[in-house]
């Protein structure tokens, strides 16, 4: 992996109405991500982690500070960035088919037909949907659906793939299933992914590192390199002794915030 930075948050703060009503979701947050890194993002609940996305993302403009990708600053959604949301049932689009959904951004970025369907074929054969180009959304289950979104954010060929509990809505083996495609994707293809969940087991299994969030007003409390070997395996990974020291202290960590929280909250 290079060291080369390709995102960026320099001070980043959103704040949420103005006076006395205002809310600072984000308070000043700094952090990089290399390229070709996989880096998970947790931190207690309403702490404002699809915030943080949605402004990496130019889906939202900071209060403060500055995101960058590929060292320009986000102005509005960056052309050489993807973004899977945990919703996949409104991104795809049922009157569609799989190959037509993943082509479609290609085309409105205009990609050439035969380029647009050679990086479909080969984004729907790393998620293991080779034959089902001419299905429609409606006709997967929840884990294929998830998958067709991942292959469109992948046959964009971006910069960087944010991720946003992408996982949240499908049951526990796909949930499994759909974690080691991921790691899969990452490795073959090479994209920079930066991956936020709520689930720590799934963040220490996924990363190379693991940002850990505050409480609101919220900024990075720490880092955590992932010194896991890979390929990782899902009973193998997950039984190995530093697996369970990472994933402690990440709990840790996170029921410090809320624990902070509370006393702030009696004091008051």
């Amino acid at each position: 992996m290079s060291g080369d930075v390709v995102m960026e948050a320099r001070g980043l703060g959103v704040t949420y109405g103005s006076g006395r009503d205002a809310v600072r979701a984000i308070d000043q947050l700094d952090f990089a991500v290399r390229r070709g890194e996989f880096v998970c993002i947790v931190g207690p609940s309403g702490c404002g982690k699809t915030t943080l996305l949605k402004a990496l993302a130019g889906l939202l403009r900071p209060s403060r500070g500055e995101a960058l990708v590929e060292g320009r600053v986000v102005a509005g959604p960056p052309k050489d960035l993807a973004l899977v949301f945990q919703e996949y049932t409104r991104s795809l689009l049922p009157w569609l088919t799989v190959s037509g959904n993943v082509t479609f951004p290609l085309a409105a970025a205009g990609v050439p037909r035969a380029e647009r369907d050679r990086r479909a074929r080969e984004a729907l054969a790393a998620v293991d949907l080779d034959g089902f180009e001419e299905r429609y959304p409606w006709q997967l289950s929840g884990g294929m659906q998830q998958r067709v979104a991942i292959a469109r954010a992948v046959a964009y060929e971006p910069a960087v793939l944010l991720m946003d509990e992408p996982f949240a809505s499908v049951d526990a083996q796909s949930r499994a299933d759909l974690e080691d495609l991921v790691r899969r994707v990452h490795a073959e293809v090479g994209v920079t992914v930066l991956f936020v969940t709520h689930d720590i087991d799934e963040a220490v299994y996924l990363a190379d590192r693991v940002l850990v969030l505050t409480r609101r007003p919220t900024t990075v409390k720490t880092t955590i390199e992932v010194a896991l070997p890979t390929p990782r395996d899902q009973l193998q990974t997950k039984a190995l002794p530093h697996f369970v020291e990472l994933r402690t202290e990440v709990l840790e960590l996170i029921q410090s915030e809320r624990r902070t929280k509370e006393e702030s909250g009696a004091r008051s």
